[in-house]
């Protein structure tokens, strides 16, 4: 009978409710002798023990709600290393779910493509006041109506505590029960559907979390000896690890199908250790065969900016469709902040890194990078825009501030709205960070509830951390970094819908609403074709997009200093027979700008605002 629903599983490993015949358990423990699901009522049911060192067993009567553990070798009981749920946290029980007893509404839905996407990470916590999916499924409307058409979710993997980022997740398969039950994500996915958005999730291949993993109770084969900055590496190339590599290639395609999301993004895969290349095509090709005739984007996080991510397996890469740019990132906070330390200690802020991201993507493509003391990157020259997601703000880099200001608080205005501009009108794939829109005045810092000595080595930790950078070195500095366990900490991160109407935020909330319609309805800008780019003074810069048949092209201007005139350029010389006429400014007043517009001196030159933006277009 075990071999019988085994045929039936949608996944290796375990428990899958099918009515009418119970719940099937199958779990990986090829060291262990035996094993026994361990029911919360007492009953023990012997598991049989396959060939492959997993254990399975149909249990008729086992129906969902039914909490339940696994004992090996009498030892235990442990969780469930693929449970869908954890009511009570990573060290308690598990719960079988039945997800075919959601009743999705998206039937319509076909999925999303890269082409044309605006990202949007939010933490489910800290999105509202409330922290719950059902508060975060409110707002969503409000974010389609903005221009955002993908929202990406931060780790939802089931941790300890009573607050965390997700990123020390140990529950790979069950979403936390701090926002919600199961069916309260499906239901925030299938209300995002509705609204026309798309859903990704933030997930993390790379290491687990230091409590609650009681992966290796099942198999030390989970874990290799390299160590990553965060904890011990997984084993995905090295003796045992067939198993491992089913786990996390199952996990990849269980999200997609169910919980219908619309991809993935994959957390620091530089620390994913894996020279036999198995685990990374797979973690392409089952989440898209688990999406069926849905289309789903699988983005990645990669410090070394390893452009094989984004190139496809027929040209020797690992078949994702986008990789973050941290360079964009850096060259903008310099630009607007004027700190070049620690990371960002290679980047100038200057005109010319702004063109060479948008028309060559990475800055860093093997040059010499003095932080690291070693080259930084690879050769990228060859992948469309598209394919580099750029930010000015995320999880990471708002929290890396001493103590998680917003950069639009650490910025001149003006200079803030001119790269802003260049964000969402550029030809990569924009992404903001929850709140950004409307220049949340509400940090985003570290937190994470754990307890006793663990907890007091992580707030150690990240005192340590920011010491890279000088200014953040001195005790008194010291004093303004927030305690990461402090529930105070986790709590003014939450935004607050209230702040919506408020100081700044309608010109700010304007400002990216009208950003994002341009880039949504203009057809050179929506086209996002690689621009031709020159470097106009100190600080100011111009991008040519190339328009198509009767559409023009489109000139975007940047001046981040003071006003002044351009050089002579030959991409400021507008079509032959066509003149250039202002489509939108950084400087009008509905965004808080001063009003003023470029100006050409007697036909002849530019006049450029200072620390402004412009985008014009070729009109006969």
């Amino acid at each position: 009978m075990a071999t019988e629903a085994r045929l039936r599983r949608r996944f290796p490993v375990g428990a899958e409710y099918a009515a009418g015949a119970g719940t099937h358990f199958r779990v990986w423990a090829p060291a262990r002798r035996r094993a026994a699901v361990l029911f919360e009522s007492g009953r023990a049911v012997e598991l049989e023990r396959e060939a492959g060192g997993h254990f399975s067993g149909l249990v008729a009567d086992a129906a969902p709600g039914t909490d339940y553990r696994f004992l090996l070798d009498g030892e235990g009981p442990f969780p469930d290393p693929a449970s869908r749920f954890q009511p009570e946290g990573p060290h308690g029980a598990s719960r079988i779910v039945d997800p075919a007893a959601f009743a999705w509404t998206d039937s319509g839905w076909k999925g999303v493509a890269l082409p044309g996407q605006v990202f949007y990470e939010l933490h489910a916590g800290t999105f509202t006041r409330e922290g719950t999916w059902e508060a975060a499924a409110a707002r969503l409307a409000s974010l389609a109506d903005l221009g955002v058409t993908t929202i990406e979710v931060m780790p939802v993997a089931d941790f300890p505590g009573r607050f965390g980022w997700g990123y020390d997740g140990v529950g790979l398969f069950a979403p936390t029960r701090l926002y919600g039950g199961p069916d309260d994500f499906r239901a925030f996915v299938d209300r995002a559907h509705a609204a026309g958005l798309g859903v990704i999730l933030d997930v993390v291949y790379n290491h687990l979390g230091p409590d609650g993993n009681y992966l290796s109770k099942f198999s030390s084969s989970y874990f290799a000896r390299e160590k990553t900055e965060w904890g011990d590496s997984l084993n995905f190339d090295g003796p045992g690890s067939s198993g491992v590599r089913e786990y996390f290639v199952a996990n990849a395609a269980y999200w997609i199908s169910e919980y219908h999301l619309d991809g993935l993004r994959l957390d620091a895969t530089q620390s994913i250790k894996d020279d036999s290349r198995s685990t990374w095509s797979p973690n392409s090709r089952a989440p898209r065969a688990a999406a069926g005739a849905r289309s789903i984007v699988i983005t990645a996080e990669n410090e070394r900016q390893d452009a094989r991510l984004a190139r496809p397996a027929s040209e020797g890469g690992f078949g994702l469709d986008s990789v973050w740019n941290d360079d964009f990132h850096h060259a903008a906070r310099v630009a607007l902040t004027g700190r070049r330390e620690a990371y960002f200690s290679g980047y100038l802020g200057a005109p010319q890194e702004f063109v060479s991201a948008a028309a060559r993507g990475f800055l860093f493509q093997g040059q010499y990078y003095e932080w690291q003391k070693k080259p930084r990157g690879t050769p990228s020259l060859d992948l469309p825009p598209a394919a580099f997601v750029h930010y000015l703000e995320n999880h990471d880099q708002v929290a890396n501030n001493l103590d998680g200001r917003r950069l639009h608080l650490l910025a001149h205005a003006g200079r803030h709205r001119a790269l802003t501009a260049l964000l969402l009108l550029g030809p990569q794939t924009p992404l903001l960070f929850q709140g950004q829109e409307f220049g949340s005045p509400r940090p985003f810092q570290y937190f994470a509830d754990h307890s006793g000595e663990l907890g007091a080595a992580v707030s150690r930790g990240r005192r340590e951390y920011l010491t890279q950078f000088p200014s953040y070195a001195s005790p008194e500095s010291a004093a303004f970094v927030p305690e990461p366990g402090d529930p105070a900490t986790f709590e003014r991160c939450r935004l607050d819908a209230g702040d919506l109407d408020h100081g700044r935020a309608p010109l700010a909330l304007a400002l990216h609403r009208d950003l994002l319609r341009l880039r949504r309805e203009d057809p050179v800008i929506r086209a996002q074709r690689r621009p031709a780019g020159a470097v106009l003074g100190p600080e100011a810069f111009v991008l040519r997009f190339p328009g198509e048949g009767d559409d023009g092209d489109r000139l975007l201007l940047v001046n981040l200093g003071l006003e002044g005139p351009a050089p002579v350029e030959p991409l400021l010389a507008p079509p032959a027979g066509a003149r250039w006429e202002t489509l939108w400014t950084s400087e009008a007043v509905e965004y808080g700008g001063a009003g003023f517009y470029p100006v050409v001196d007697a036909g002849v030159r530019w006049r450029l605002p200072a620390a402004s933006a412009v985008l014009l277009r070729s009109a006969a």
